[in-house]
């Protein structure tokens, strides 16, 4: 899926570009935040400086690797849950690369080699937790663009509430639904068998 040298892009192609669902996209467009042209057939496309522009203003990182692989860094102390969603991220996507952090001190060390485009991000862990990793992401200049996808398995509204303040865009329950998780990465190649 190269991207770089098209002029226009479908819908579908900026929301792998922003890492965002394309019904974001087209939110974003009816509020005239992301420029959209018309085709005569009244379906949007997108210019590439446009999409660039818009990134810049806000911050984000595009998904602009020679291969347009992902990476998606995922923390948790948990093992099996960690090999759990590893499994169900390579069942549904090729393009993805992965890697692990057990601890928040590994994850922020593995930031800025690996540097992700998401980080699937465990609320409760020994050490450093989910919360406090998310304020150092966020507060970075350099890794603010990163997408945060908080974790738990202990959904009260206080813990919820204080992943979003520190800056994740959205904190999915555990047990975790293959499709919810998917979906709210952006992956939607053989979203039919998800769980």
């Amino acid at each position: 899926m190269k991207q770089k040298n098209k002029p226009y892009l479908t819908p579908n192609e900026v929301a792998n570009l922003l890492m965002i669902s394309p019904i974001t996209v087209r939110q974003l467009a009816q509020k005239g935040e992301l420029v959209a042209e018309a085709t005569p057939g009244g379906h949007r496309r997108f210019l590439r400086h446009e999409v660039d522009r818009f990134a810049q203003r806000r911050g984000l990182t595009l998904l602009t690797t020679d291969d347009d692989t992902l990476r998606i860094l995922i923390v948790d102390d948990d093992k099996q849950f960690t090999n759990l969603l590893l499994e169900i991220l390579k069942a549904h996507t090729p393009a993805v690369t992965t890697e692990i952090s057990h601890d928040g001190f590994d994850a922020g060390m593995k930031i800025h080699s690996f540097r992700p485009n998401i980080v699937l991000l465990d609320i409760m862990m020994p050490k450093l937790n989910g919360i406090e990793v998310c304020h150092v992401i966020k507060n970075n200049q350099e890794t603010r663009g990163i997408r945060i996808i908080g974790i738990t398995g202990s959904p009260e509204q206080d813990n919820v509430k204080k992943i979003i303040d520190a800056g994740a865009e959205i904190c999915l329950r555990k047990p975790i639904n293959s499709r919810t998780l998917l979906n709210t990465i952006g992956i939607f190649s053989n979203i039919k068998s998800a769980n």
